[in-house]
């Protein structure tokens, strides 16, 4: 195999990519920032947390999309389930440079992401399932946003979801959805766009770990009560949907659930919640109109796929 042309990472020693795969995370890397910021100080430290259970086939893609940021101030933790698949194996062909892992049963999804956000120290923290992966420079456009909207306890991201065979299949735009709107409507943005404050986790108490699906939804409408969000249209992140996926296997769970969430925030006459709905509504269809209009510019790829798959 010949040598890789990396703007990756500076170690000898990292891991070089299957033969097969190329781009990025696997010969592309983002651009190394500098070791700190314009004024001098360090850059804030970003934790990141997967939780993995026998997702082999992607776990490695997931990884090299976070270590290849090339983020001076990265902590990165994995908490896998137990896998009885190559992730173990995988995991360890990375172990220099994570700073924890484990291999042992959890109490779910929720419960995994939870104790690696207590081992963590980062100012901000975020996780990434073990099927989705990160874009380039997203560590890098996160931290911008939150730095530029000073107060902030949440930054959401634009993102794409793919299928198992990496077709395009829709894109959400980040915008600053708000709490009510959360609550009526659902998230219309995708979780591993989204970087938030550790403090702030913490004081909301962290997840609701009873929750097998929407712990997440709970999270962002007790993140958004405390503030509103902040928010940046470039692509963070990639989704994928599979078979084997939470939004395939238990998408039953994600509806009670939600309903149970809905009805503790005392979401229950019929009239204010078709009221609220409207105004949510034109509230997600405004920002998601103007992130088209600012694709013909940002991202002329998406559109002329999009068209294509549309065309009959």
């Amino acid at each position: 195999m010949t040598a890789c042309s990396f703007d990756l990472i500076e170690d000898s020693a990292f891991p070089l990519p299957p033969s097969c795969k190329s781009g990025w995370p696997w010969t592309k890397g983002s651009k190394p920032l500098p070791a700190t910021m314009r004024n001098g100080k360090p850059w804030p430290k970003i934790s990141i947390v997967t939780p993995s259970f026998n997702q082999g086939q992607y776990l490695e893609e997931t990884i090299r999309s976070v270590l290849l940021q090339n983020y001076p101030n990265l902590e990165y933790i994995i908490m896998d389930g137990g896998s009885t698949d190559n992730s173990v194996e995988i995991i360890k062909k990375y172990q220099p440079w994570l700073t924890y892992w484990v291999s042992e049963k959890d109490n779910g999804q929720a419960d995994a992401i939870y104790r690696g956000f207590e081992k963590s120290s980062g100012e901000i923290i975020c996780w990434i399932n073990s099927d989705d992966y990160y874009l380039p420079d997203a560590f890098f456009i996160a931290v911008k946003a939150l730095l530029r909207h000073a107060g902030k306890n949440l930054v959401i991201g634009s993102s794409y979801h793919i299928d198992s065979k990496r077709e395009l299949l829709y894109k959400y735009y980040g915008f600053p959805q708000k709490f009510e709107s959360l609550l009526v409507s659902g998230m219309y943005f995708s979780q591993p766009a989204c970087f938030f404050s550790r403090d702030a986790f913490f004081k909301i108490d962290g997840f609701d770990r009873r929750l097998r699906f929407s712990f997440d939804y709970d999270l962002f409408l007790r993140l958004t009560n405390l503030s509103s969000p902040a928010y940046t249209r470039h692509p963070l992140a990639v989704f994928r949907r599979h078979d084997a996926s939470k939004s395939m296997t238990i998408a039953d769970v994600a509806i009670k659930e939600n309903r149970e969430i809905r009805l503790r925030y005392g979401l229950h006459d019929g009239l204010k919640i078709q009221k609220k709905l409207e105004n949510s509504h034109r509230h997600i269809q405004t920002y998601k109109y103007i992130g088209k209009m600012l694709d013909i510019v940002s991202d002329p790829k998406w559109l002329i796929r999009r068209w294509v798959a549309w065309s009959p």
